[in-house]
């Protein structure tokens, strides 16, 4: 892939520095010469999600409150990558926290970038198999997580449905169904 577009980065400065809302402001030169002194990044850590299924072949939801949406959505389970974390690891450890369940298989399906033009972070997705519960929720002090447990069908009627409003898990679920064989 040509590089030949990339705008070169000459400063940066933090507006906003803190656990969960980092934004700057870059000054940056395009390829032709033009001086952008304004470019605004959110800085986000990398987030994991998962389609996971369980040994019975259920697949695991959750339904939780989301207070930017104002609403509460349904969703697959996921988080973010802990410093020093690996995605495949941290997928593991919120599966587990989220729903109790630790599984058998997992099979990577790729990255995605939630918005490139404002924020720099990527969300990886996994398939994941054999899952057993073994443990009760371990949430932290702001989830509230409802676990639901559906068909692969039903997975399918939902998101054809357009049940999934968050954009980075409608297109986890959609990769699953396709790796599935469920999107004929």
């Amino acid at each position: 892939m040509n590089d030949s577009m990339k705008w070169e980065l000459l400063s940066s400065r933090y507006l906003v520095k803190e656990r969960w809302a980092t934004l700057r402001v870059d000054a940056c030169k395009m390829p032709d010469g033009t001086i952008v002194d304004d470019y605004y990044v959110l800085e986000y850590p990398t987030w994991v999600n998962a389609v996971a299924i369980t040994e019975d072949e259920e697949v695991i939801l959750i339904r939780q409150y989301r207070h930017a949406a104002a609403e509460v959505l349904l969703e697959i389970p996921g988080g973010c990558v802990d410093p020093g974390e690996e995605p495949a690891e941290a997928i593991k450890r919120e599966l587990l926290e989220e729903t109790g369940y630790a599984f058998k298989d997992m099979v990577y399906m790729g990255a995605v970038y939630a918005n490139p033009s404002t924020a720099g972070n990527m969300t990886h997705s996994y398939l994941l198999s054999g899952g057993v519960k073994v443990q009760e929720q371990h949430l932290d002090g702001r989830e509230q997580i409802e676990v639901l447990l559906v068909s692969k069908d039903e997975l399918k009627r939902l998101a054809l449905q357009n049940n999934f409003p968050q954009a980075l898990h409608a297109t986890a679920v959609f990769h699953a169904l396709a790796r599935l064989g469920l999107l004929s």
